[in-house]
């Protein structure tokens, strides 16, 4: 993968890319440490998201790491929240998270519901009994590459099957940017994801782009994140996030934003395949 209204349910949709809606393993996505090598640029825009990827912190640093833990809360303009402690392991994706509130993600099940990916198949607990719905089981398909995407979104631009154009070099708001297109290979013709960088040449950081949504058929309209970097262990994460719809000139109106945060970044926390199983 490489990342992404009725307001309430298509706003969890646009935040996903390449995701798997089956109760199955998802397609391998994990970024390798041979992709971390200086490569041969297929041109300048792959050349920048490279060097930007070093700058934040490129997947072999990342992995190095082993694991995580945090805190991840979404918020939507009215003001409806989910808020869960996710666990990753780097290697194999695996991933948990336990929601103790969720007003958006199976909001008529009432206390605490856990999710898992073990690496094999994913599931879903709540108030520590096991549901097998199957249209429950699709959300948490759906939450749990997702989820894990976005953490990684930077890392993984550097992934096979990546292209990349150099668009521009603009300012805004006296800042100048350089602007990358993003795209991604297709598999059986279907659309994929497209996004569009703003490399801060001062900073060599993403401060905002545009993303679509391919598998919700949202390909005229972009959405535009904003982000703020935190830097934990030696890695620039963007912590807090912003997003809303867009024109393709990155030009939002006055509506509210969708709000993302992570907090309590953990790593290296000793997690075991076992933390992953129902």
């Amino acid at each position: 993968m490489r990342l992404h209204l009725t307001t309430s349910i298509l706003l969890i949709s646009l935040l996903v890319s390449c995701k798997n809606e089956n109760q199955v393993k998802p397609e391998n996505k994990t970024s390798t440490v041979e992709q971390e090598q200086a490569p041969k640029f297929q041109n300048k825009g792959h050349e920048l998201v490279f060097n930007m990827v070093q700058n934040v912190g490129n997947y072999e640093k990342l992995s190095q790491l082993k694991d995580v833990v945090y805190t991840y809360t979404y918020q939507t303009p009215d003001g409806k929240t989910d808020s869960s402690t996710e666990k990753y392991i780097f290697d194999g994706e695996l991933s948990y998270g336990a929601y103790n509130t969720h007003e958006r993600t199976l909001a008529n099940l009432e206390g605490v519901i856990e999710q898992g990916y073990d690496g094999n198949a994913y599931w879903l607990k709540h108030n520590g009994d096991v549901l097998t719905n199957e249209d429950y089981l699709k959300r948490v398909a759906f939450n749990r590459p997702t989820n894990f995407y976005w953490f990684t979104m930077f890392q993984k631009l550097l992934d096979p099957g990546v292209n990349y154009e150099f668009i521009e070099e603009k300012t805004i708001d006296s800042k100048t940017y350089d602007v990358v297109k993003v795209s991604f290979d297709s598999k059986n013709d279907k659309p994929t994801d497209i996004y569009q960088l703003y490399i801060n040449k001062d900073t060599n950081l993403v401060d905002q782009f545009l993303f679509t949504v391919a598998d919700f058929g949202k390909m005229e309209t972009p959405n535009l994140m904003v982000l703020d970097y935190e830097e934990v262990d030696g890695l620039l994460m963007p912590t807090k996030r912003k997003y809303k719809l867009s024109t393709w000139n990155a030009d939002v109106d006055d509506k509210p934003w969708i709000i993302v945060s992570w907090t309590n970044i953990k790593f290296n926390t000793n997690l075991t395949k076992d933390d992953f199983k129902k």
